[in-house]
């Protein structure tokens, strides 16, 4: 190797294999309809300024793995949001205030959904209030305000922030649009995780006859991987591997931010937010581990697809991670 044998090691915390593991299509579009699916590629693809996210060849990295090809969905280009979410908080607006201007929209978000649910709301006209944690940065929040919300800041956590985000709605007659369900709330984040299934269709298109052969999923709070596999249901004729990934703050997310910057995985100089680099970094580790990588029947015939969440969101948060020594 060349690119990843400078010394640096390349670890995972845990690796599980899920034993109970089925994917039976029928069912998965009974929770996300092929019809839901559908009305949300529509939807998007005719907003002004949509147009399909590059898919990307880590070309350098697919042969310092000895892999075929290694595909990245690249949504630092998704609108001016520079995230993939903001395919699902501004749909599930558009959704739910059906063209009614007096609606208010609400929201808890550590960041990208809640520009999105803004955005959103801006384009239809809408009032929004946006409720963060102290821990959120200012950029995040000064983002989200120039998207015209009204950003409250809320002492605590991100759960704090939504129970007074649910609280204040409740009072208020606020609609919520939150990416995470409970009971009795199920619709909204049903329609948030329609219009992320866009990026598969987009993929669809995009590898033409290629065929994927495992696809490396972020798992967050389980909307977008979920959404991925409503998506794969839909759109794809076979069934990928599918690798869901949970990041642990360290010093590989930072040095693959900047290994994706700077063209060593591809012709392309890459701007992946932090959030980006958690797919990449499990197919290194993987690739890295003989006896992961077979199990994972991870080889040259291999064609990987990863996701790339997000560019540079907070551009003085990526400033820091990428020049860190």
């Amino acid at each position: 190797m060349t690119i990843l044998s400078n010394g640096h090691q390349w670890k995972y915390t845990e690796f599980t294999d899920n034993q109970n593991y089925s994917f039976n299509k029928k069912e998965i579009l009974n929770s996300l309809t092929s019809e839901e699916i559908d009305d949300a590629y529509k939807s998007i693809s005719n907003w002004k300024g949509y147009s399909p996210t590059p898919l990307i060849s880590l070309n350098k990295l697919s042969k310092e793995l000895n892999l075929n090809k290694i595909f990245y969905k690249d949504e630092n280009k998704r609108f001016n949001l520079k995230s993939f979410k903001a395919l699902g908080g501004a749909y599930a607006v558009e959704k739910v205030t059906k063209g009614n201007k007096d609606i208010v929209v609400a929201t808890a978000t550590a960041g990208n959904h809640g520009r999105s649910v803004a955005w959103g709301a801006k384009r239809l006209g809408l009032s929004c209030k946006i409720f963060i944690s102290e821990f959120v940065s200012d950029a995040r929040g000064k983002a989200m305000a120039a998207l015209g919300a009204d950003v409250v800041k809320v002492k605590g956590n991100y759960e704090k922030s939504l129970m007074e985000c649910i609280k204040q709605s409740t009072e208020n007659n606020w609609q919520i649009v939150q990416d995470v369900a409970w009971k009795d709330y199920m619709v909204v984040p049903k329609y948030t995780m329609a219009g992320y299934t866009v990026m598969m269709r987009e993929i669809a298109n995009q590898i033409q006859e290629e065929k994927i052969t495992h696809i490396i999923l972020q798992a967050g709070v389980g909307g977008m991987a979920a959404a991925m596999v409503a998506g794969i249901a839909r759109y794809l004729n076979y069934v990928p591997t599918i690798i869901v990934v949970e990041p642990l703050p360290d010093d590989d997310i930072a040095k693959t931010m900047k290994l994706l910057g700077n063209s060593s995985f591809s012709d392309d100089k890459i701007i992946a937010g932090e959030n980006s680099a958690p797919g990449v970094i499990s197919l290194i580790t993987s690739c890295e581990d003989q006896a992961i990588k077979e199990k994972l029947d991870l080889n040259e015939k291999s064609n990987v697809l990863v996701f790339g969440c997000e560019g540079d969101t907070d551009q003085e948060m990526y400033q820091k991670l990428i020049n860190q020594n």
